[in-house]
């Protein structure tokens, strides 16, 4: 069994009622690399977007934002 580092962007902004646009917006964070993360299309993650991403949505948890789950092999 594996691990798998999960970003909850769809969840969170549903929570928040907050639109990707809006979170590219106040994060400054462009709004493609939002996408990818929301998506899991990112092999790297970039901290200082999620450092951006907190301070937008006033967030000091990051497993608010990011999880580790396990993955079947």
């Amino acid at each position: 069994m594996g691990k798998k580092v999960v970003v909850k962007l769809h969840s969170l902004l549903s929570k928040m009622g907050i639109s990707m646009r809006e979170l590219s917006r106040r994060s400054g964070v462009r709004l493609a690399a939002l996408i990818e993360l929301a998506n899991h299309q990112r092999q790297n993650i970039n901290f200082k977007h999620i450092e951006q991403i907190a301070e937008a949505l006033g967030i000091d948890d990051i497993r608010e934002i990011v999880e580790i789950t396990n993955i079947d092999e």
